[in-house]
């Protein structure tokens, strides 16, 4: 019985770790619910679209929908994704009030899916004045250092999902 009672113990520690997908952006770890993924892609022909902002990539066709693509380097502050051939667009979708947004994300990796143990995610540490820490949900510590959970609806503020929301109707 008592390995029923530990299986038991360890499907109810697994059933509290939240799955997320973990990928690089310039060597920094990073994670998204796994909910919120659909698929990944490799990183193909994107489609520029003008007076957007530099971090949008512009827009790519999947299975005939129009996706806009956001790089999130340069969403992050650095210099535009040059891909290579590990560059990957996450596929997510948002809920945006009624409908449904699909956004690519350009990153420089995907590396795996994690369950995450919650008791493992610390939060974001002050980093003083000027600095942003709005984009992260939390930080789970992990043996290589920490794994950075963004708050993928600060990444992408109203604004900058109506600007995508505009260059996929730009795009049709």
């Amino acid at each position: 019985m008592t390995s029923l009672h530990s299986s038991a113990v360890a499907d109810s520690a697994l059933a509290t770790r939240i799955q997320h997908l973990s990928f690089r952006v310039r060597e920094a770890a990073y994670a998204l619910p796994i909910e919120l993924v659909r698929e990944i892609i490799e990183y193909a022909h994107v489609t520029a679209v003008p007076m957007m902002p530099a971090f949008i990539h512009g827009v790519i066709n999947l299975r005939g929908n129009v996706v806009p693509v956001l790089d999130m380097a340069a969403r992050f502050g650095f210099e535009l994704t040059r891909p290579d051939n590990r560059t990957c667009i996450v596929i997510i979708e948002l809920a945006l009030g009624e409908s449904v947004q699909r956004i690519g994300l350009v990153v420089d990796a995907v590396d795996a899916v994690l369950d995450i143990d919650p008791s493992q995610v610390v939060p974001a540490p002050p980093f003083g004045v000027g600095i942003r820490t709005d984009f992260i949900a939390g930080m789970a510590r992990g043996e290589e250092g920490f794994t950075i959970i963004l708050a993928i609806a600060q990444v992408l503020s109203l604004d900058d999902i109506s600007q995508l929301s505009l260059a996929v109707l730009n795009g049709r």
